[in-house]
């Protein structure tokens, strides 16, 4: 039976500066203890004078070895914690406390020829990771006799059980023949922007299945992007259990501001609430220690004379606030406003329902891109624009923009996106899209890019979408009017949309770019990044700015109050 590791007053004990660990009835306190003991003996090695971790570590940290290494029940072999997620912004001793942990469970396995893993995602973190472990032995004369360290490797042997901790950059080859007692991953939302990281952490896990004490500990910053693919997963189901919403075995430590605190600001030139210095404490746990607040002061000044981007950045970083949007200088406007127009609620039947005329933009150009559908609809009472859209994708597209793969996984899990096997099932699927809310009457025009679109109007046809109801919509400089438009009824609330993940990706992915009088928003301009979706929108604002007109039904008028049932 699993514990309990939720931690469901986390909001009220993290703004009263107090631990995050939730209560643990059932731990081996005497083994944790030996463990902490052990932990608390070794150096630093590189601070000047070498400090004990007793000195320099947080009490937040001694927990963490307590619990995990307490978690194990020396009659069955069994941990009962066997994962750790721990969120904790830069500058707080991740590498150097995570090899710590490692060393210290090596001295605490009782498994011969145990095998544990430090995983970064780099070389550069793997090499400090190993000059920290191997640094921590040189410090101290029993723990030169008693281990064997391998440069050229990469492995430190614990000579006594035979048990061994290699440090590996994180690639597939990783799980290769290895059966670990434990392994830590560092920086995992770095990890996350591989194309194989989802198979690789698969492989990670499935290696443990086998040693029934073994463990995976991650350490891990926010994402300088919105958090993606294995990542995303992970904080996801550590959020879940901390607060109580589902039962496991990781335990969630998560250094992140309660929601009040780490929302953007409500109104343009207020700052946020997360860049109050006196509220950053809560998110540093090693404050005082490693990080001090008025050095990050220092730094908050300069990320933010540089710009909302470079501000941005750094606030992921050292103050784990997750990015919803990536905004950039050269960003498009509409983004600032985009997060907040969101409501939930909204379905394609829905947009449907409440409107009394709706258009739709398509947007696709080669195989190598996304094949995107907007449908906006007019609220029949209010006015306001509702959105909601769709995409398709080839499969070889995941295979070809590797560095997207992950993210287009997530928005295929979500539904907003669909991965086709064959040239054409996208076109298929979006003409029957549009076919089903063709039936509703309030179908007014279909606006697509006129280059290449022949066998889209072609497949409209035949869902009786046809003559000058089907348009093409000039792109480049002639959008400036669309896009205006857009960021104009964003800012005073009159454009709504459904919050797709995939939709704030695009937005997020726009650059602009002035062209005389008129601003641009291209693929050219945004490189490797998607916007497809986003120029879908436009398209369809070009079409909705025209004010069309359906055909009037029953319902219209009966919503408008013109007539009674």
């Amino acid at each position: 039976m699993a514990w309990d590791l939720s931690c469901v007053d986390w909001q009220d004990r993290i703004r009263r500066g107090q631990s995050l660990m939730p209560d643990l009835p059932d731990l081996d306190v005497a083994r944790g203890e030996r463990a902490v003991r052990i932990f608390n003996r070794l150096r630093i090695p590189d601070i000047v004078g070498t400090p004990l971790l007793a000195d320099a570590c947080g009490e937040w940290f001694r927990e963490i070895v307590m619990a995990l290494h307490g978690s194990f029940d020396p009659v069955t072999r069994e941990r009962m914690i066997r994962e750790l997620f721990i969120l904790v912004p830069k500058k707080n001793a991740k590498t150097t406390l995570g090899a710590a942990t490692m060393l210290t469970s090596v001295l605490m396995n009782e498994r011969p020829r145990g095998e544990f893993l430090i995983v970064a995602p780099t070389k550069e973190v793997a090499q400090l990771a190993f000059d920290q472990a191997t640094g921590m032995i040189d410090l101290d004369r029993g723990l030169r006799k008693r281990f064997h360290i391998q440069d050229h490797k990469k492995t430190i042997t614990y000579l006594t059980t035979g048990a061994t901790l290699k440090i590996k950059a994180f690639s597939p080859d990783v799980m290769t023949g290895v059966k670990p007692s434990g392994i830590l991953v560092d920086e995992e939302h770095v990890v996350a922007e591989r194309a194989d990281a989802d198979r690789v952490m698969g492989q990670i896990r499935g290696g443990m299945v086998s040693q029934p004490e073994a463990f995976l500990a991650i350490i891990t910053t926010q994402s300088e992007r919105p958090p993606r693919g294995v990542f995303k997963g992970d904080l996801k189901k550590a959020r879940a259990v901390r607060d109580g919403l589902v039962q496991g075995h990781t335990l969630p430590i998560l250094y992140e501001f309660p929601p009040d605190i780490q929302k953007a600001s409500t109104v343009p030139g207020q700052p946020a609430p997360w860049e109050n210095p006196a509220l950053w404490q809560m998110v540093l746990p090693n404050a005082g220690r490693s990080i001090t607040v008025p050095r990050l002061e220092d730094d908050f000044r300069e990320a933010k004379e540089k710009g909302l981007e470079e501000l941005t950045r750094w606030a992921s970083q050292h103050l784990n606030v997750e990015i919803g949007l990536a905004l950039r200088n050269d960003r498009w406007a509409g983004a600032d406003y985009w997060e907040a127009q969101a409501d939930p609620d909204l379905t394609v039947s829905e947009i449907v329902a409440r409107s009394d005329v709706i258009v739709a933009g398509i947007d696709g150009g080669g195989l190598d891109d996304l094949l995107s559908l907007t449908i906006m609809g007019r609220d029949s009472v209010t006015a306001e624009w509702l959105q909601w859209s769709k995409s398709w994708v080839m499969e070889g597209v995941l295979q070809l923009r590797k560095r997207e793969a992950s993210q287009l996984q997530d928005f295929v899990k979500q539904g907003d996106l669909v991965i086709v096997q064959e040239p054409g099932m996208d076109i298929e699927h979006l003409a029957d899209t549009l076919g089903g809310v063709n039936k509703s009457g309030k179908l007014a025009m279909v606006g697509l890019d006129p280059m290449g679109v022949g066998a889209i109007v072609d497949a409209l046809a035949d869902r009786g979408i046809e003559g000058p109801r089907v348009v093409g919509v000039s792109q480049g400089w002639t959008l400036s009017g669309a896009i205006k438009t857009a960021e104009r009824k964003l800012a005073d609330g009159s454009l709504l949309h459904c919050g797709q993940p995939i939709m704030t990706w695009a937005v997020s992915n726009a650059k602009v770019e002035a062209r005389g009088n008129a601003i641009i928003i291209t693929k050219q301009a945004a490189g490797y990044l998607k916007i497809d979706p986003l120029m879908s929108l436009l398209n369809a604002v070009v079409l909705m700015s025209k004010n069309p007109q359906a055909k009037p039904t029953m319902a219209g008028f009966m919503r408008r109050g013109l007539l009674t049932a």
